[in-house]
């Protein structure tokens, strides 16, 4: 634990220095060996890291799209060069290269959040071994082992014995009970913050292997930090639970204010857009003017939901322009007209009773039509020969080869004479 907690000394003193300025602010509102002053710390120590992270978290969603988009592309190449895999490679460098995607970015808010979580650990566990670490001298230790979040110590682990939590003067009834509630809405917000992004913010035209994944992930997640959990110091929970519930709210607003093109989350944005339009007759807001001029540079390339969006702002007879306006225009409002008036109906469609009942009424009609034909063969047949000659060329009427039923009638076509 020494030797580890070396390696991070680098971040372990600035964030305990982070810790021991918050902790002066909120000590002198709740008293300094108060369990809100410390957890609060934590909290604000989260929320700073987390701003600080904003730049690359949009980034992360920049990342995630672009990958959403190159899925078919990237699964061309696979087929295409299956059997070459330096080929392959090749390609999908090149690929990344052209459209400017780098695939680690949807990595990099974790990655760049893992050295502050790995410090606030070392940091707590110090706190729980009697240690002083970085910025944090005996009196803050002695005050920090004497603060309690609903009974539970900031440096209690759900798995500690009775002896090390009688140490930090808690109960382990209390300890293990806050913890799993910890570690239940850490999970939960977890779960929740993947689902709304695999339901309501996925291109539902692009069908790849990419969203199985994310499915594969939004259920492993939750049950890796529920076992990782019960190993986790009070301490580190909180900040666990605050930046999962900080990463849930930041993904609402993200579907919300920018949502995936051709998904659930665009549909719903459109319409409320569409409503305010009909309310206020313009497009209010600098973000709604910029989604209205992306939409009018794809042109042709619009998505359903999109073109739904063009069709509604024709009826009430306005048009989006280039600069994300709307203005007044006839055109559209006839053409959101004729294109309403000659929507192609589909047949409805029948049941299997009446597409069987169709079958056998079509099976007798053409049975009764070969039987009637058959008939009318045979009355020709059996009707006497007329004896006056035929003009010479012409085929009499009672030659033995008369057109069979089924043959085609009229002079026949001569065989070769190699067939006979």
């Amino acid at each position: 634990m020494d030797t580890i907690a070396s390696l991070f000394s680098f971040i372990t003193t600035p964030v305990s220095w982070v810790i021991v300025q918050f902790h002066k602010v909120y000590g002198a509102l709740f008293g300094d060996d108060s369990g809100w002053a410390w957890g609060l710390s934590i909290v604000s120590l989260v929320v700073l890291i987390r701003i600080c992270l904003i730049p690359l978290f949009v980034k992360q969603i920049k990342s995630t799209r672009n990958m959403q988009v190159l899925q078919p592309k990237m699964k061309a190449i696979q087929e295409r060069y299956k059997n070459d895999k330096q080929r392959q490679s090749e390609e999908m460098m090149k690929l990344y290269k052209e459209t400017g995607t780098n695939p680690l970015s949807s990595c990099l808010p974790i990655l760049a959040q893992s050295p502050f979580f790995f410090a606030l650990y070392h940091v707590l566990s110090s706190i729980a071994s009697g240690k002083k670490i970085g910025a944090i001298n005996q009196d803050l230790l002695d005050s920090a082992r004497q603060a309690h979040i609903f009974g539970a110590p900031l440096a209690a682990k759900f798995t500690d014995s009775v002896e090390k939590v009688t140490s930090l003067d808690a109960s382990l009834t209390d300890v293990r009970i806050v913890t799993a509630i910890m570690i239940v809405l850490m999970s939960a917000s977890q779960f929740f913050t993947q689902r709304q992004l695999m339901t309501k913010n996925v291109d539902l035209t692009v069908k790849t292997p990419y969203m199985q994944q994310q499915k594969m992930l939004m259920y492993i997640f939750p049950v890796i930090f529920a076992v990782m959990g019960i190993n986790f110091p009070v301490g580190v929970l909180v900040y666990w639970l605050t930046t999962n519930v900080w990463t849930m709210g930041q993904q609402m607003y993200v579907i919300n204010q920018n949502p995936t093109p051709g998904s659930k989350a665009q549909d719903a944005y459109l319409q409320r857009l569409l409503k305010s339009v009909t309310s206020h007759g313009e497009v209010r807001g600098r973000t709604r003017r910029k989604m209205v001029k992306g939409i009018v540079a794809k042109g042709s390339d619009r998505n359903d939901i999109e073109r739904k969006f063009v069709t509604g702002l024709g009826k009430l007879g306005l048009a989006p322009q280039e600069d994300g306006t709307v203005a007044k225009s006839e055109t559209a409002t006839a053409d959101a007209e004729g294109g309403h008036a000659h929507k192609r109906q589909q047949p409805k469609r029948q049941t299997k009773a009446k597409r069987q009942t169709g079958h056998a009424t079509a099976g007798a009609k053409d049975a009764e039509s070969e039987a009637a034909g058959s008939k009318t063969s045979l009355e020709k047949q059996d009707a006497p020969q007329d004896d006056k000659p035929k003009s010479a060329g012409k085929p009499a009427s009672g030659s033995s080869r008369q057109a069979k039923s089924g043959q085609r009638k009229g002079p026949q076509r001569p065989k070769h004479p190699s067939k006979k």
